[in-house]
């Protein structure tokens, strides 16, 4: 579809400009190799200097239609190049894709302040940096389109995960305010919430310094939160049917749309999710969720390795010990 402004003076695209954060890999990667299959559109892919290198593995080279572009979107520097650029040569973003972003694998209590600040900047703070940076041409042309790849762990706090879910809890925060702001010029805005995606994007999680030493001691209080945690998203996102090539035709088809909805659950476990959250009172549906969780009823045990025994009641129920499923290979990635 071809963004036609009507009060947009300056110079401009003959095709829909398109801009795609974290584009090196997976849902990213994803989206520009769709994207790419499109005449009408003008693809700017952006990545880490250190993580360009991906694009060529991948078979993607750039060419006049698709802009390969370094910008780390921590820095103000790189992300006003890019911009700038864009607006010099095209006339700035119709559609802007906030893909960029990582999950941080930690309990509250295991989260310092640093790293609690760096997931906030990244998945929060950057993607607004980048709306604000676009909104001025857009708001001119009066139409464009701002989507934020948020998750399922923004409409629902997973344990394991506090920072992360903190992080996208707020990006829909401001998201959702967004789209009554700047619907008078006709910008359209949409959140993205993908749950599990078979891909190997569980082996890339990032622990804090303190969540990765609790993985590895047996006899850190949360060891079994993380080790049954992981363990069952592993499973699940190897089993689910979505995949990243179909959660980005969901993002592209959006481009097309007149009135894209302000979210769209992009896999099967966010659409159960979302109906859980709609149909079922609150308290019912927490309760639901903690007995959903991964043999929760033995989190909290301690591992003993001189008796090969739990303390407490399950102290002799070697058989459905979960020790008995630690994996030694178990591999910790960071």
């Amino acid at each position: 579809m071809r963004f036609k402004g009507k009060k947009y003076s300056g110079k401009r695209s003959k095709k829909t400009v398109v801009l795609v954060t974290g584009a090196s890999t997976g849902l990213g990667l994803a989206c520009v190799k769709e994207l790419q299959q499109r005449k009408d559109i003008h693809v700017i892919a952006t990545a880490r200097k250190n993580s360009l290198s991906r694009f060529e593995s991948s078979g993607v080279q750039g060419s006049e239609n698709l802009w390969i572009r370094s910008m780390d979107v921590l820095s103000k520097r790189e992300r006003d190049q890019v911009l700038e650029e864009a607006r010099e040569k095209l006339g700035g973003i119709d559609v802007l894709i906030n893909n960029a972003g990582y999950c941080l694998r930690a309990v509250v209590e295991q989260v310092n302040e640093t790293e609690r600040l760096q997931q906030i900047d990244t998945n929060f703070r950057a993607p607004l940096a980048l709306i604000r940076g676009v909104l001025p041409e857009m708001r001119e042309k009066r139409e464009g389109l701002i989507i934020n790849v948020s998750s399922v762990g923004g409409m629902m706090a997973m344990p394991t995960m506090s920072i992360y879910s903190a992080s996208k809890f707020a990006l829909e925060g401001a998201t959702e305010a967004l789209w009554y702001e700047v619907k008078p010029w006709n910008i359209k805005v949409t959140l993205v919430e993908p749950g599990f995606i078979n891909s190997g994007a569980f082996r890339k999680v990032k622990l804090t310094k303190e969540s990765e030493r609790s993985f590895k001691d047996r006899n850190d209080p949360y060891h079994f939160h993380y080790k049954f945690m992981a363990d069952f998203i592993a499973k699940f996102m190897r089993k689910t049917p979505a995949t990243t090539d179909k959660v980005a035709k969901k993002i592209v088809r959006l481009i097309d749309q007149k009135s894209p909805p302000l979210r769209v659950m992009a896999t099967p476990d966010a659409i159960l999710f979302d109906l859980l959250r709609r149909f079922l009172p609150r308290r019912f549906y927490h309760w639901v969720l903690y007995h959903m969780l991964p043999k929760v009823r033995f989190w909290g045990d301690v591992w003993i390795p001189a008796e090969n025994s739990f303390y407490g009641e399950y102290e002799d129920d070697r058989e459905n010990s979960r020790f008995s499923e630690f994996k030694s290979d178990q591999k910790i990635n960071v």
